[in-house]
């Protein structure tokens, strides 16, 4: 038995230097397959696809119950790892069988019939994610970013290779589907690896209530969330057809640069970073966080808002340029999607799951009616303002709310918003000033995004440093300095 003393505050920066790294690099990654991919298929394959990842993302919400979340927080994390990796199993293999049989139903309802067989193809994803809840949530919780980067840059390069070849042969949105589940396939074997683990299941009638009683409701929470996201796919999809949902499909994932980018390294490192502090410390530490990352989350909102026709029409081809408007209103959408999800690891650390329920709640209470009227009134810009609007006059107040209940100062972290708001609309003006006097595309993206970005760096430069100061001396004075672990099996290589 041995005993490991590390210093919380280093593991915490290196955890969010690695996760960095990994959002940089495979956001670029996919965003040059993203290119290739809109130059090989037509708009309707895009939109064929869209139809069947949207059915397999707001099912892959249920696979894992929200039990990684509760294996990252949790103190006896080891006890429970067997029980969970059981209830993840089975949880995944019948979410997979129920999608699989149901698929070409659910295609025709949503007036993609093509989609039944790429539906059935996706639904393997939800097994492989029950599969490898166990391996995932060790490495987070351990902050083990360097592997999951490893194992992230494996699956994008097998992912992409299979897929750009399948597409090439003539599998369209199928060759789409296919590479996702190899990639991921890759991936399963590889968190196991590099978690040093091998599946291990059990089953404790005494553990198994509490892991679903936090579970469940983060589950339901997340599968709100997907559906979310996704509704307007529903919508646009039955409503508009394929055709417009791939317009909309590419505008929403070129939106989800900043969520992708900053989301990333926002879940991996404030989950486990916030569930290691008490309440109060946790409280007063989101306070400076919040600030740089609703600046770097908004730059990137307000470039691709007002850049939109050149991004699209430089970077896709002009055939995607109806894309361009319904991008002028994610794109702040994408922006605050980030600053939510800071909030929700916030409440998972401090256990208040169901008060991330409450808000999903009122968010999909809210947007469904006012989606498809907005779709059925303005089509896909419609849907791109209606999730706006919502953000903006529901889910912020219902985020506010849930915080402040827990623990955080809520005057302080809203003092960390104006900033930020007030450098991005001198930098909007300054880009869309540049964009109105030049014509090139190429012109417009390089120097409306250099002035911009210039002129949103120079006001708020001091004020970002301040934070960024501030945030390192936080963490590093977090209530748990040290921590100890009991190794009971070194030879396992799970644990140092």
């Amino acid at each position: 038995m041995t005993t490991v003393q590390y210093n919380f505050g280093a593991r915490v920066r290196s955890g969010m230097t690695w996760s960095v790294v990994n959002s940089l690099v495979l956001r670029l990654g996919n965003f040059a397959v993203g290119i290739v991919l809109a130059r090989l298929l037509i708009p309707e394959q895009f939109g064929v696809f869209a139809v069947a990842l949207t059915v397999q993302a707001v099912l892959m919400t249920l696979a894992d119950l929200g039990m990684s979340a509760d294996l990252i927080r949790s103190d006896n994390h080891k006890e429970k790892a067997p029980t969970v990796a059981t209830l993840g199993a089975v949880s995944g293999i019948a979410a997979t069988a129920a999608l699989a049989a149901s698929a070409q139903t659910i295609a025709d309802a949503l007036g993609s019939g093509p989609a039944g067989p790429v539906i059935a193809v996706l639904s393997l994803s939800l097994m492989l994610a029950g599969l490898g809840v166990v391996p995932f949530a060790s490495l987070q919780r351990e902050f083990e970013q360097k592997k999951l980067f490893i194992i992230a840059v494996i699956e994008f390069a097998t992912s992409t290779t299979v897929t750009i070849g399948l597409v090439l042969a003539g599998w369209g949105a199928m060759g789409l589907a296919a590479g996702r589940i190899i990639a991921q396939v890759m991936t399963l074997i590889l968190q196991f690896v590099m978690a040093g683990q091998s599946p291990k299941f059990g089953f404790s009638r005494s553990i198994a209530p509490t892991i679903l009683q936090f579970g469940i409701p983060v589950a339901g929470a997340n599968l709100l969330s997907w559906a979310l996201l996704n509704i307007d796919n529903v919508a646009i999809s039955s409503m508009a057809g394929p055709v417009t949902l791939g317009f909309y499909y590419l505008a929403f994932n070129i939106s989800n640069w900043p969520m992708s980018a900053l989301g990333q390294v926002v879940r991996s490192i404030s989950l486990p970073a916030f569930s290691r502090m008490d309440s109060n410390s946790a409280g007063k530490s989101l306070t400076p966080v919040v600030g740089p990352v609703w600046a770097l989350s908004l730059l990137g909102g307000v470039l691709l808002a007002a850049l939109s026709s050149p991004i699209i029409e430089l970077v896709y081809g002009r055939q995607w340029l109806p894309a361009a408007p319904v991008l002028s209103w994610l794109g702040i959408f994408g922006a605050l999607r980030a600053l939510f999800d800071l909030a929700a690891s916030f409440l998972l650390a401090q256990g208040a799951a169901k008060a991330t329920l409450v808000v999903q709640v009122a968010w999909i209470a809210a947007l469904a009616p006012v989606m498809f009227f907005a779709v059925h009134t303005a089509g896909s810009v419609g849907a791109a303002a209606a999730h706006l609007a919502i953000c903006l006059f529901i889910v912020v107040p219902a985020y506010a709310i849930a915080i402040k209940g827990n623990s955080a100062d809520l005057k302080a972290v809203a003092s960390q918003l104006w900033p930020p708001l007030a450098a991005a609309a001198v930098a909007a003006g300054t880009i869309l000033a540049v964009t109105a006097v030049v014509v090139s595309p190429l012109a417009a993206l390089v120097l409306g995004t250099v002035v911009g970005a210039g002129v949103y760096a120079l006001l708020l430069r001091t004020w970002f440093a301040a934070r960024l100061q501030y945030i390192a001396g936080a963490f590093a004075g977090t209530a748990q300095p040290t921590q100890t672990h009991t190794d009971v099996h070194p030879q396992s290589g799970g644990e140092r």
